[in-house]
């Protein structure tokens, strides 16, 4: 999962030894991230869905 901090927030990546960049970084799922998430320290960043230009230009009357 990717997960990266509420604003202000400073949160270390103990897998890495670093803290967790702004932008956001892949995870694995342990306690230690569920402890950030339900204390507010770390969002979940959703999967963006990209759309083809295909899909948004549909061909009509066919």
């Amino acid at each position: 999962m990717k997960l990266k901090p509420l604003n202000g927030r400073s949160v270390p990546d103990p897998a890495r030894g670093d803290l967790l960049p702004a932008e956001g970084r892949s995870v694995e799922m342990s306690s230690y991230w569920l402890r950030r998430i339900n204390g507010g320290d770390v969002t979940e960043v959703k999967a963006e869905t990209r759309v083809s230009a295909k899909d948004t230009n549909k061909e009509g009357g066919e």
